[in-house]
């Protein structure tokens, strides 16, 4: 793959459902990533359910958007630039005996595929992979549309169905059109071009991996893989809530599990966002080895411990959209026990209404409870350090997160925070927050009085907040970690043939600094960091030319900082970004 002359890396990172059409914590992440990191210029190729979605994050000049709608167009290549000529004449080339001898093998095994209970994704990736290059010629709607194409999936499903061993319910002829419509919207994404880039980044493990997928099999690229929640558990969890049949339920999760293990086995680094993700990651069979916990950081500058003033009343914040999943329903119910012991408490909730009908049935329980002077439904904010500094508590109370923004954000205003023990949050606090299960109105009612009515301890936990995520969870640790990361699998990539050729004169020297920078790997780990600069020093003498160097300054640079010694820090990290825009230049396959 031979890249233009950039001198930045080019990652693709692929969304869904999210960035840049949607607010949320991973449209929040998405967007620190491609605004802050000034040496990656990304391609942002977002899946989302209609074209008619209003934009909501401008994009900055150097990034590239790719927009693949599932609903909402008549023809799969409408949103795509192709000339009308080139799908006039896909169509045209698009024959009976074309669908009959290429599309149908193919196509045949991609449902046995699906609906099999076990799962071999590299034959999956393998098929979605020739189908991309099938649609580069022929026509998508006609392929998938096509009576062959039907009368071969509804032979594959009664097949399988049939045998008493498959356990997948038998399916009436709504429930094979509904189910081959699934397939014919979501794979849309085959038939849209996948660009070259140095690294690809997917946001989740979801149908947004398969341009990932694609571009490794296609040229190799590097792929990275970020977890903010499990996308085969959320899908458990939110089947739960529709009225499929057997079949459709169980095609579902099957298709599901197939896309989520193909992000899983074809990444080069997945990258969750707390430890908590990591049981669902292994139980995919998935090494230690290629996972890097990230934890979600923000901006210290924009979320200040704020000199702390008293306000008119005790009161309690929450910063949640209206949602089943955030259990504001726990929230009302513990701020009636509050009110019982603190008359003037009130409960300040910060978020836009996502379920109607809950938000609905959360005011009529604050009207029975009679807490509408209590419980204030503030709407959405985007002045979010002044949200939680409006409070002196702040309060979760979600049955599942992954790694939530609100409560690093809250520690790093210094509030200190009471949550349901969820997800990664028990990460996230340590020891400086209160947790409680899961529904558990009473606990959260005596954590939030315990710190309303103790002005010290308080205090002292929020500042104890602050501290943990100056440590652990800024803005500046993200981006660097991503930036590293992205230079790692870059580095590391795969080149063609007549490159390697030409570079075995070097091979010597390109193999004794792979073995100065696993010493300096090693004697970091142990503790070691005045031993293990001196080593990825070497590393750097031994070739100064090559890509693996902004790796190694920003490695020296992460080992000057765990020795305190900042200011040499700082030079080797302005060292590395200068460094980084030559990898930008290289033609990495």
């Amino acid at each position: 793959m031979v890249m233009t002359m950039n001198p930045n890396l080019t990652v693709m990172l692929t969304t869904e459902g999210t960035y840049p059409f949607h607010q949320g914590g991973v449209s929040t992440w998405c967007d620190i990533l491609v605004k802050e990191l000034k040496s990656v210029d990304y391609v942002i190729y977002s899946i989302l359910m209609d074209p008619f979605v209003t934009q909501k994050f401008q994009l900055p000049s150097s990034a590239k958007l790719i927009k693949m709608p599932l609903w909402g167009t008549e023809e799969p290549s409408e949103h795509l630039e192709t000339p009308f000529s080139e799908n006039y004449l896909a169509k045209e080339r698009t024959s009976h005996r074309i669908i009959d001898k290429q599309f149908i093998p193919m196509f045949r095994e991609l449902i046995l595929e699906i609906i099999g209970a076990e799962k071999d994704p590299k034959r999956l990736a393998r098929v979605m992979f020739d189908m991309h290059q099938y649609f580069h010629q022929y026509e998508y709607k006609i392929s998938f549309k096509s009576l062959l194409a039907w009368e071969t999936y509804k032979e594959i499903v009664l097949d399988y169905v049939n045998r008493p061993e498959n356990r997948m319910g038998r399916p009436d002829v709504f429930s094979l059109i509904q189910s081959l419509g699934w397939i014919y919207r979501f794979l849309a994404i085959l038939n849209t071009p996948v660009p070259k880039v140095h690294v690809t980044h997917s946001s989740a493990a979801a149908f947004c991996g398969i341009p990932c997928v694609i571009a490794k099999l296609r040229d190799k690229t590097p792929f990275l893989l970020t977890e903010h929640g499990i996308y085969l558990r959320e899908q458990y969890l939110s089947l739960a809530k529709r009225e499929y049949s057997s079949f459709l339920n169980s095609f579902l999760m099957r298709l599901v599990h197939s896309i989520s293990g193909l992000s899983y086995a074809f990444a080069d680094q997945i990258s969750p966002v707390c430890r908590y993700n990591t049981r669902w990651e292994k139980k995919f069979g998935i090494s230690p080895d290629k996972i890097q916990v990230i934890y979600n950081g923000v901006d210290k500058k924009v979320f200040t411990d704020e000199l702390r003033k008293e306000l008119p009343q005790p009161t309690v914040v929450t910063v949640a959209r209206i949602d089943p999943l955030k259990d504001i329903i726990t929230l009302i119910k513990s701020a009636a026990i509050v009110k019982a012991q603190i008359p003037d408490v009130k409960f300040l909730i910060y978020g836009s209404v996502s379920v109607p009908d809950y938000y609905k049935q959360c005011l009529e329980l604050r009207e029975q409870l009679e807490l509408t002077d209590t419980v204030i439904f503030a709407g959405h904010t985007s002045n979010m350090a002044g949200a939680y500094h409006s409070g002196d508590v702040v309060a979760l109370t979600s049955i599942s997160e992954a790694f939530p923004y609100s409560v690093v954000e809250a520690m790093m205003c210094g509030k200190p925070v009471v949550s349901t023990d969820v997800g990664g949050i028990r990460e996230a606090l340590g020891d400086t927050g209160i947790l409680v299960d899961p529904k558990d109105c009473d606990g959260l009612a005596e954590g939030i009085i315990r710190l309303l009515k103790n002005p010290e301890l308080r205090a002292s936990m929020g500042q104890e907040a602050r501290e943990r995520a100056l440590s652990n969870f800024t803005l500046d640790k993200v981006l660097e970690m991503h930036l590293k990361s992205y230079l790692r699998l870059a580095v590391h990539a795969d080149r063609p043939a007549e490159r390697r050729t030409a570079e075995r004169p070097a091979a010597n020297r390109v193999a004794r600094q792979r073995l100065y920078m696993e010493r300096g790997l090693s004697l970091s780990a142990m503790g070691m960091y005045r031993d293990a600069i001196r080593h990825y020093r070497l590393a750097v003498m031994e070739a100064p030319a090559s890509g693996a160097v902004p790796v190694l300054l920003a490695e020296i640079a992460e080992n000057y900082n765990k020795l305190g010694e900042y200011d040499k820090a700082f030079l080797e990290m302005e060292k590395m970004k200068a460094m980084s825009a030559v990898v930008g230049r290289q033609n990495i396959a």
